[in-house]
């Protein structure tokens, strides 16, 4: 009896535990003024009080989102012709100052700190990666019209699965 009332807890405690860094069902765009970022003709424009990291990241996310997209593609080097997902993920975090090197999607699972972060959000799988910036969305697909490489995006896409970390400070 004694050993049933010591595992009652424990289905309690590893719910919580997974309530800090899981995503939720769907990613999703929520416009706030002076916070989130706009899409205008592909590219992203930061909020004007964004941190000089997050212009630099917004910037950086700027400077690919017409490349296409190629496996392994940032990689090699932080500048390259082409970019996937995480190639994608570590040239932004890069520019931000939150990335030495590049580093494959499954690997920011344990990047930075858990949880949302309040300018910017990975969040990665095994096998995908992808980015929040002030608000919107930097990926390299998901039923995008134009999903051939890196783009910004304020449609919603699902994340289960993901799991959500941040750069520390943003």
């Amino acid at each position: 009896m004694r050993f049933l009332l010591l595992l009652l807890p424990l289905p309690l405690c590893v719910l919580l535990c997974q309530c800090g860094s899981s995503a939720g069902s769907r990613w999703e765009y929520k416009y706030a003024p002076g916070k989130t970022a706009v899409i205008i003709g592909g590219r992203a424009v930061p909020p004007a009080n964004a941190p000089a990291a997050v212009l630099r990241a917004i910037s950086a996310g700027n400077h690919i989102c017409t490349k296409p997209y190629r496996r392994g593609g940032g990689h090699r080097h932080f500048e390259d012709s082409a970019y996937d997902c995480s190639g994608t993920t570590s040239y932004v975090l890069h520019a931000a100052g939150k990335l030495n090197a590049p580093t494959v999607s499954g690997a920011f699972r344990s990047y930075g700190s858990s949880g949302h972060g309040k300018w910017i959000t990975v969040y990665a799988r095994k096998g995908h990666v992808f980015l929040e910036v002030a608000g919107l969305r930097l990926d390299t697909g998901y039923s995008d019209a134009d999903s051939d490489g890196p783009r910004w995006s304020s449609r919603s896409r699902p994340t289960k699965g993901y799991t959500m970390r941040h750069p520390s400070g943003l």
